[in-house]
């Protein structure tokens, strides 16, 4: 039977939010990014044990969080650089222009459902230029059902980004990251087949050989 630990209120890791028995920690590598990343993230996505943002925090140091909240009006002087340009991620955008650097580049990720995100966009549109990025492959975000194979999970978004920008470095690091993430939280779900369906697809086994057997050990139950 599955064991859940999402559910049963068990003790977490203070920095990747997962169980002690799934902690990921041993495995991450962190990335310096070249544009300034910022996160918008709704109130209630913040407390989501499956949200992504935090990921983002670990992995993209210089990255910063904001959250958002319907009731609390955003300054946009407190989160928008003067010297740089800024691009708000989400669909409804255009296509980004070609050469562009990334060294003059703000993003503003939108972090949250997408009811959430829509309600974020109308507070801050006009800061910057509304950008949707050209379709990838489908989503690999498999602890939450996504709707559209457009549709992605904020992390993968960054990803698809970095991709766009000509950083294949950086885009493949933070995916190894996302991958072990949902690895990790497949796992704790209990559900060992897709994990497993999942790893072997994924580039995991290559780059995190240690962690991924360590992940795959068998524990007594406590």
């Amino acid at each position: 039977m599955g064991r859940s630990v999402v559910t049963r209120g068990t003790e977490r890791c203070k920095q990747c939010q997962f169980a002690p028995r799934w902690c990921i920690c041993a495995g991450l590598q962190t990335l310096v990014c070249p544009l300034r990343v910022d996160l918008l993230i709704h109130r209630r996505e913040a407390f989501r044990p499956t949200s992504t943002s935090r990921l983002i925090s670990r992995v993209i140091l210089a990255s910063h969080g904001h959250i958002f909240s319907p009731d609390t009006p955003l300054v946009r002087e407190q989160i928008v650089q003067p010297d740089r340009t800024l691009w708000i991620l989400h669909p409804a955008g255009e296509l980004p222009p070609a050469d562009t650097s990334a060294h003059s580049l703000q993003v503003l990720l939108l972090d949250g459902n997408w009811r959430e995100a829509a309600s974020m966009r109308k507070s801050v549109k006009s800061w910057g230029r509304l950008i949707r990025l050209p379709p990838g492959t489908p989503s690999r975000f498999e602890l939450r059902t996504q709707h559209s194979e457009d549709r992605y999970s904020t992390v993968e978004t960054l990803i698809l980004l970095l991709e766009t920008l000509g950083l294949p470095k950086a885009a493949a690091l933070l995916r190894v990251q996302f991958e072990l993430h949902v690895y990790a939280g497949l796992r704790s779900r209990g559900c060992i087949d897709e994990a497993n369906r999942f790893l072997a697809a994924s580039a995991l086994q290559q780059s995190l050989p240690a962690v991924i057997h360590h992940l795959q050990q068998r524990r007594r139950c406590p």
